[in-house]
Formats: C-alpha cells, structure tokens, sequence
C-alpha cells in the first residue's frame, strides 16, 4: 500500500498485499510487477464499492444495532444494513458484536486478513453535514506505517464512499475501475475518504495512496498516548472531503469500517462505537 502524505494544515487504500491473486503472478517478471501492481490497486478500489441499496430508508441510517444473539456475528445480509465485504485475494477479518467499557461495540480482529463491514446509503439522501463515531485501540501493530507499502495496515479504519463524475478519471483509474469491477461484481466509488489511527503519522494529515488517488485518508488518530480508551470523533464531511480531494463532494453511497492487518502479516484489534449521520435541520 505504497502511500503518500500531504502535511497540508487542517482547511477515502491501496495496498501491496499478500492474497491469492498477486501469488498467480511470476515475481520476477516485469510485466508480472506491473500486473500485480494492477491488481493491488484494484483491490484498494473494492475496499470502498458500493452499490445503491436495494432498500434503504430515507434520511441518516441508525446506528449499527447487535444481533439477535449477543455476541454472534450478524447473518450475511448483515444488520440494520450492516454486511460484511470481503476483499479479493484477502483472507477476512472477523467482526463481532459485544459490549466494551458501557458501549455497545463493533470489535473487529485481524490476523494477517483485511475485509469491511459495511451498510450502503440512500444516494438521494441529502449529505450529512456532520458525522460522528468513536473507536478504542489497545495495541498499534507493531512496524505498521501507512507510508510504506509493505506495513501500510491500521487497527481501526471508518470509510466514506462517494460518488462523482467518471469522465474526470485518468485512463490508469478507468482500468483500475473497470478492473476493481470485474473482480467484485460492482463498480467502485469515485472516491473514498478514509479515517484511519496511524502509527506514525501526524494528526490532521492526509495520506494519499500511490496505487490510486481516488482513495485518501485522513489521520485522526497516531501513536500509542491515546491508547485504551474510546476516542470520540465529530466530523464535517464536506470540508473534510475537500481538504482531502481538493473539489466538491458527490452523494454519499456508502459507510464502513475496516481492521487491516494483512500487508504486515500481524495481528489487529480494534472496537467501533456507533456510528451517526447528522443532516442538517
């Protein structure tokens, strides 16, 4: 997941992964690199598919609600809309409902894997002028640098998929889009803004993947002094966006959250309060 930080002041993953499709590729081939490089960047884009939903309720989504079993992962429809996605080529990291310190929780562990739980939106909903989530951290993953792309991995992720006008994309991100498609079935966002608990870099920085642009992050969180407790975010989106891409928002499509620990190879562990839209008035 080679990547790139902008240090711009305050005014959505690529990756070089370790899955089945990048192993059907020769090493020492040329062609077989850029291939796989294709494929790595491909596969960064699935992270933030999203299609309209089949059926979505207008206005902010709820909360993600638990299961009827505590404790037990939701069905493969997911709950409230939540479902899991998994990636190409990546083994899934598992997600499971429990409570955490008086909330209810979404705990996400990752062993060498990286897959989403996701719910998609109502792209003619109007969009949050705010969102607000909160996440606990006990452990970083030990080398993980979203700068490098052999350790770009994070404990705690939240993703934001958006639309936009196609016909702006350069002729490399319509492959990787039409690539991104072929291998999930459904067409990537235009772009995908990510929050992410960095390990190294600063607070208020955007990180921009080197496989594709059409995926940024945003760090709000880095290093261990905030570790083992909640951390609680509000965030406008739109001036977020816009500090990160440096345009205007599309409609929103879509909302996930991702524990990636697959580039390193290690372990992660991360718990997701809820998550919330607020449109205004």
């Amino acid at each position: 997941m080679a990547e790139r930080r902008l240090t711009a002041a305050p005014a959505s993953a690529g990756t070089q992964g370790r899955g089945e499709s990048a192993a059907l590729l020769h090493p020492a081939s040329p062609a077989g690199l850029q291939r796989r490089g294709l494929l790595m960047a491909a596969a960064a884009l699935a992270g933030g598919c999203a299609q309209p939903p089949v059926q979505e309720a207008a206005g902010a989504p709820a909360p993600p609600a638990p299961p009827t079993a505590p404790g037990t992962p939701a069905g493969p429809d997911g709950h409230g809309g939540w479902h899991e996605v998994r990636l190409p080529g990546k083994a899934a990291t598992t997600y499971r409902w429990e409570h955490k310190d008086g909330r209810q929780a979404l705990a996400a562990s990752a062993k060498a894997s990286a897959s989403m739980w996701r719910r998609r939106l109502d792209p003619a909903a109007p969009l949050p002028d705010r969102v607000s989530f909160s996440w606990w951290v006990n452990h970083l993953i030990a080398g993980a640098n979203l700068e490098q792309a052999e350790h770009a991995d994070a404990p705690v992720r939240v993703l934001f998929g958006f639309d936009g006008d196609h016909a702006r994309l350069s002729p490399r991100n319509r492959l990787l889009f039409e690539l991104a498609h072929a291998l999930t079935g459904e067409p990537p966002p235009y772009a995908t803004l990510m929050y992410v608990w960095a390990g190294q870099a600063p607070v208020e920085s955007v990180v921009i993947s080197r496989r594709t642009d059409r995926v940024r992050k945003i760090v709000l969180d880095s290093g261990p002094a905030k570790l083992g407790r909640w951390r609680d975010h509000s965030r406008h989106l739109a001036d977020d966006f816009r500090l990160a891409f440096g345009e205007a928002p599309g409609r929103l499509l879509s909302v996930a959250v991702m524990t990636d620990a697959d580039n390193t190879g290690l372990a992660a562990q991360g718990w997701y309060g809820p998550l919330r839209l607020h449109v205004a008035g």
